[in-house]
């Protein structure tokens, strides 16, 4: 067992997910069918700013349903993370789309085609 590697290998798989791709959103569903109106709003928001983002289906596994919550320590799915940065869940996404906040986000981190 290595320094980086925990006992839980659900907190390991987040972290390396969080870790390996700029933009993650954990969600029900994939990108190309969510599966709650949740997911789908953040999905066509993150479509919308032409966002390149890797969705993971927490409804494959019930661990990862949890483990994702006790890892943001985020009671909802969706969640976000930009650069291994936990930005909210669905509402919160939606209000920084709105406010324009979002796409300043993603633009500063190098994350939007120019």
């Amino acid at each position: 067992m290595t320094e980086t590697s925990s006992a839980d290998p659900i907190h390991d798989f987040i972290a390396s997910a969080v870790a390996d791709h700029p933009v993650v959103l954990f969600m029900k569903g994939v990108p190309e069918q969510p599966q709650c109106g949740f997911s789908a709003v953040c999905v066509q928001i993150l479509d919308h700013l032409g966002a390149d983002f890797v969705g993971v289906n927490v409804l494959q596994n019930d661990a990862l349903r949890q483990g994702i919550k006790d890892f943001s320590d985020w009671p909802t799915i969706p969640q976000l993370y930009v650069k291994g940065e936990f930005v909210g869940g669905a509402d919160i996404v939606r209000e920084m789309f709105q406010s324009g906040e979002l796409k300043t986000m993603l633009g500063d981190k190098g994350l939007l085609e120019a």
